[in-house]
Order: structure tokens, then C-alpha cells, then sequence
């Protein structure tokens, strides 16, 4: 079935997953509730505090050599292995919960105190952690490793998200669904000024004057404010006491070298739970980001009376965009960040990535990514689930990829991250939800096909898998040629079936 998409192989597989959450069970987290490998077909309404931070200075990290070559990637990855240890431990020691690294973005989540009367001492308690982590990160750099302290900023929300759990087999984490994580994430992520930035709802809850209506993302609470919730969250821990056992950690329980092998194509066959510094993967590939757009509103206008339906949605959704990546395309899944999906797919050998072949197959790849989740919608809409207001934005890039796992013994988050990675995800955000994005590198290094596809502007509407694998074809892609061979090869034996048919003259036919 190799680099193809088949609409009756993903309508079937569509509707399987869809009887899998035919009876959804959404209940209120409470006390002592577990988060931990929740039911695919049950959701946890939590309120809570989010709280996101951004290592602002990664992307320079990446960029202090001219070639992205070994030396720029572990030095890149022990600057995150050093700065996620340091926070792992701001979170334990704070009794709040890691909900996610990815690359040089924490989600974390406060919910204690419990109860919706406790909504101020939840948002004042995520700001002294994100103040924390801000003066911790500002310490633990390596000067002998010639690693750079982290800048970060911090953006938090407040308020009611869904629970539901983000993956399988062995890979199990919660996943929040709800606008209190995505504004939180995009406060954090959308500016470059270092601070806490607060939305209006989270400072009224603190409270904290608000600031002027669409100006939260660019007024950071002030030195008073946060000496404010500080005094209120009196967290039992401070910078010296996590710093010092840091340090001690870091002696008693080194990184490590970051050591290099090269998978194997193809790349669904990656057994990411086995990496550690020692046992890293570097390799030229694509790195694929496919974000559903316009969920955050969904979510708010479903939470209440249809939370149902939105867990439905996102697990039909979420489990098609990794089938296609890793059985239709050989790709792997890195991670779900939120609604989006991150991924490397790559063609080659063992000793060699195939540049152009990669970029044709990502291209067919993206194509079909945006066909399943049509073809999803239609079938969740059959089934009466409402799915108004959603689509999918999608942006690649090619480029030298890492994967390994990061943080503490025991407790690693998978990573990959190179310049190609925070590439793709620029694409895919300067997209829309009809829109595809392909990166410069991917452009350029690509074949005539794909550079005519996409024109000047590297971006285009509608790419669906059949208008990929049609364009392409045109233009003489190989890739492109041997996946419509292919699809004629299926159709051929059923289309010789219908014509084979004995000639019946018309006086003949009943």
C-alpha cells in the first residue's frame, strides 16, 4: 500500500474509529482523580489554571553555526535536556501537573486548590511558578558546554477544559482541550518580549486590573502584580533551594553525550521509546505539522452541552491524521501538540535520504492528510456529530530532523527539533484551514512538479490527494506517476470485471 491514499481504506478505517467513541462519558474532575490513561471514549471537564512557557532564544541557539550540521544539534538538544530538568523539578516540587514538552514549549496545568472558588489562588499560584521558572532558567545555563541561559515568556489562562487522553500504545498522556489552553499557549508563543502575560479573564480571577481589550499579549504584569501573586500562592519552594538541586542533580546524574545513528527508512518502523542522549536519531527528512483550525472555537461553543461531541470529533480526527502519516505514507508521529499533529516521514535507505523523492511523497502526503480529514467531517456529520466552523492547515519542511527523548531518568519526553521543525510550523501557521504551506528548503530542493504546484507564493488552497498526485503527474513526478500506476493497478481487475461481460445482441436481452 506504499505512499498512497485510498478513500475506501479511510472511510473504513474512519468508521471504525468513530463506533470506538459511539458512547462518549464526559465527568467533572474531581479530588485524587487520576489523569492518567484515560478511556479513549471518556473525557474529564478540569478547571484549572494553564500556564505555557517559551524558550524564546532556541531558534538563535540553532542558528549560532552556519551549517546545521551534529555539533549545532546536540548543543541545541542538552540546552533543552538542561532547562527541562530544571523545570520538571519547579513543577514536583509546586504540586503542579507537566501536561507537555514540546521542543522549547512547557504546557503545565494548576488545579489545586480544588473548586471554582478557588479560581484566584489557581492563577496566582501559576504565576509565581512561571516567575519561578523565569529566574530558574536564568541560572541554569552549562558555561563549560558554552549553553546560554533560556529567555522565556509565560502566558496563562484560566477556566474549563476537556481531559482526554493524547495517544497509544504505552504513550499515554492527557491532552486539554478548551480555549483556557490554546490562549494560554498563544499568549506564550505569539510575541517575542519576555514576561507574564495574563488574559483578561485570568486577571480578573487574580485579581489583577485587566488591561486594555486585544493588548494581553503585549502588557506583561508588572513587578508589583507578581510580587502580588506571589504573597497570595506562597509556593514552598524558591529559586537558590531548585537551582542548588539542580546542580547537585546534573553531578549525580549526567546528561551525557548526544549521540547520533541513522534510522532506517521507513520511519513508522522508529521505536522512539528507546532513545535516550546516547541513542539519538539524525537524519535529513521531512518534518510535517497539520494543525485543525478553528477547534479552539469549536470547543467553547460544544464544552457545555455537547462536550460529547467534541471528544468524538477530535479522536476520529486525531487517529485518521496518524494513520495516514505512518500506514499510508511509512511517516512517523512525533507527538500531538494539542489539535495538531507533528511528524517525519522520509525516502531512502539506510545511508542515504532520496531529497526529491521525500518532498514529492510529503506533498502526496499533505494531500492526503487534507482528504481524510474531509472525508472525516462527512462521515462524523452522516453520524450527526457537528462539526461546523473546522478545517486543516497544514506546512512542511525538509531539512536535517533529530528525535531522541529528554528530561529525567525515568520520566523522558520524546523531541525533535531542528531548524526544518520550527520551519514547518511557521508554514503551517501562516496557513488557513483550506491552505498548504511548503518551506523554502522543501521548495527549492524539490522537483519542477512540486515548484509549479505551489508557485511563487509556496502556498495554495484546496490540495487535496487526488489534485496532488494529478498536478504532479502532469509534470512528469516520479512519485506522483508510480502512486497513480498504483491506483490503477487496484482499479484495473475490478474494471475488467464490470466489461467482461458476453455480448448479448439487443433482441437477446431480457
Amino acid at each position: 500500500m506504499g505512499n498512497s491514499w485510498k478513500y475506501d481504506r479511510a472511510k473504513e478505517a474512519i468508521d471504525k474509529r468513530f463506533e470506538e467513541v459511539k458512547t462518549v462519558e464526559i465527568v467533572d474532575y474531581k479530588r485524587d482523580m487520576s489523569l492518567e490513561s484515560i478511556p479513549t471514549n471518556k473525557a474529564y471537564r478540569v478547571d484549572g489554571a494553564h500556564l505555557y512557557a517559551d524558550i524564546l532564544n532556541m531558534a538563535d541557539i540553532l542558528a549560532t553555526t552556519e551549517k546545521e550540521g551534529e555539533r549545532s544539534h546536540r548543543r541545541t538538544l542538552r540546552f533543552l535536556n538542561l532547562h527541562q530538568r530544571a523545570v520538571h523539578r519547579i513543577l514536583s516540587r509546586c504540586d503542579a501537573r507537566r501536561v507537555d514538552f514540546h521542543n522549547q514549549r512547557l504546557h503545565s496545568l494548576v488545579a489545586k486548590p480544588y473548586g471554582t472558588e478557588e479560581e484566584k489562588k489557581r492563577v496566582c499560584r501559576a504565576v509565581a511558578i512561571g516567575k519561578l521558572i523565569i529566574d530558574v532558567l536564568a541560572d541554569t545555563g552549562d558555561d563549560d558546554e558554552d549553553i546560554p541561559n533560556a529567555k522565556v515568556r509565560i502566558g496563562i489562562d484560566s477556566g474549563l477544559t476537556l481531559a482526554v487522553n493524547n495517544g497509544r500504545n504505552g504513550n499515554r498522556e492527557p491532552l486539554f482541550l478548551g480555549s483556557a489552553a490554546n490562549l494560554a499557549a498563544k499568549l506564550a508563543s505569539n510575541w517575542r518580549a519576555e514576561g507574564i502575560y495574563l488574559t483578561n479573564g485570568a486577571r480578573k480571577a487574580a485579581g489583577i486590573e485587566q488591561t486594555e481589550e486585544g493588548k494581553e499579549g503585549t502588557t506583561p504584569l508588572t513587578a508589583d502584580q507578581i510580587a502580588y501573586c506571589q504573597d497570595v500562592a506562597k509556593l514552598e519552594v524558591g529559586k537558590d533551594t531548585i537551582v542548588k538541586e539542580w546542580r547537585q542533580d546534573n553531578k549525580d546524574n549526567p546528561i551525557g553525550s548526544f549521540d547520533f545513528s541513522r534510522p532506517t527508512p521507513p520511519l513508522r518502523s522508529l521505536n522512539i521509546s528507546v532513545l535516550t542522549p546516547g541513542n539519538s536519531k539524525r537524519m535529513k527528512a521531512m518534518s510535517v505539522y497539520a494543525d485543525i483550525d478553528g477547534f479552539t472555537k469549536y470547543v467553547a461553543d460544544n464544552i457545555d452541552k455537547k462536550a460529547a461531541d467534541v471528544v468524538r470529533c477530535f479522536q476520529v480526527i486525531r487517529s485518521e491524521l496518524d494513520r495516514v502519516v505512518s500506514s499510508d505514507f511509512g511517516g512517523r508521529r512525533i507527538r500531538f501538540v494539542g489539535d495538531c499533529i507533528h511528524a517525519l516521514l522520509m525516502e531512502g535507505t539506510a545511508h542515504t535520504t532520496y531529497d526529491q523523492e521525500t518532498i514529492s511523497t510529503a506533498t502526496l502526503c499533505a494531500g492526503a492528510l487534507r482528504s481524510s480529514f474531509d472525508l472525516a467531517l462527512e462521515r462524523l456529520k452522516a453520524n450527526k456529530v457537528g462539526v461546523a466552523g473546522l478545517g486543516l492547515a497544514i506546512g512542511y519542511e525538509f531539512g536535517p530532523m533529530t528525535v531522541t527523548r529528554l528530561g529525567m531518568q525515568g520520566d523522558r519526553v520524546r523531541c525533535s527539533v531542528s531548524r526544518g521543525v520550527l520551519a514547518s510550523e511557521d508554514e503551517q501557521c501562516r496557513c488557513n484551514g483550506v491552505e498548504t504551506a511548503i518551506g523554502q528548503a522543501a521548495y527549492d530542493a524539490g522537483t519542477d512538479a512540486v515548484r509549479k504546484l505551489f508557485g511563487k507564493t509556496r502556498k495554495l488552497s484546496g490540495l487535496d490527494y487526488d489534485t496532488a498526485v494529478d498536478s504532479l503527474e502532469a509534470e512528469g513526478d516520479k512519485v506522483a506517476k508510480d502512486a497513480a500506476i498504483a491506483a490503477y493497478a487496484v482499479a484495473a481487475p475490478a474494471m475488467a470485471k464490470a466489461v467482461e461481460q458476453p455480448f448479448r445482441p439487443f433482441s437477446e436481452t431480457p
